[in-house]
């Protein structure tokens, strides 16, 4: 996906360990650091994405979402940097908001501002699975309301048998994809 990103757009990487490949002329990779054995020096992922912000991204990744820095990402997602992502472990698209509602806690987030911030700075969920070895496109959903205004991820592209297939949210991605 990140391939796609044109070549003149600088695209800052922040992980926790180096893990994501990615091949593109212009990556600035941020790493975090554990603390020594004195408890000092330690460089967190929170401390890493703000510093990600200063150094003029046209796209901000976050490796693996795992704890507090779902703030910041949240937060650098919603200050204009479109085409931002990150990473976060759930079972399904549908369980995303609950996840990040549970990430939000460790952050002393409030489950509505997650969700505030979260319907703002996230449109498009992508999961995957792994698949004989590989990695491939289980569902793609899209973030929106239900009528009875509630954060909900619709599903958009889902797989099955016969490979993958349109679902009921299919024109909303058509939408936000544009001419994409």
């Amino acid at each position: 996906m990140l391939r796609e990103v044109p070549a003149d757009e600088r695209i800052v990487l922040v992980e926790d360990v180096r893990e994501l490949r990615i091949e593109h002329p212009h990556v600035v990779r941020l790493e975090g650091r554990a603390p020594n054995v004195e408890g000092v020096g330690e460089i967190t992922l929170s401390v890493l994405v703000r510093q990600a912000l200063r150094m003029r991204p046209d796209r901000i990744v976050v490796g693996e979402v795992r704890g507090a820095e779902v703030r910041e990402l949240m937060s650098a997602l919603n200050t204009g940097h479109e085409g931002g992502c990150g990473t976060v472990h759930a079972n399904a698209p549908a369980d995303v908001i609950a996840r990040f509602e549970a990430l939000g806690a460790l952050a002393a987030m409030s489950p509505e501002a997650v969700r505030t911030q979260l319907a703002s700075a996230l449109q498009v969920v992508i999961h995957l699975d792994r698949s004989g070895g590989q990695r491939r496109v289980a569902e793609v959903g899209v973030i929106g309301r239900d009528p009875s205004g509630q954060l909900v991820v619709r599903a958009a592209v889902g797989g099955g048998p016969e490979g993958l297939r349109r679902g009921p949210a299919w024109p909303d991605l058509q939408r936000w994809l544009g001419s994409w």
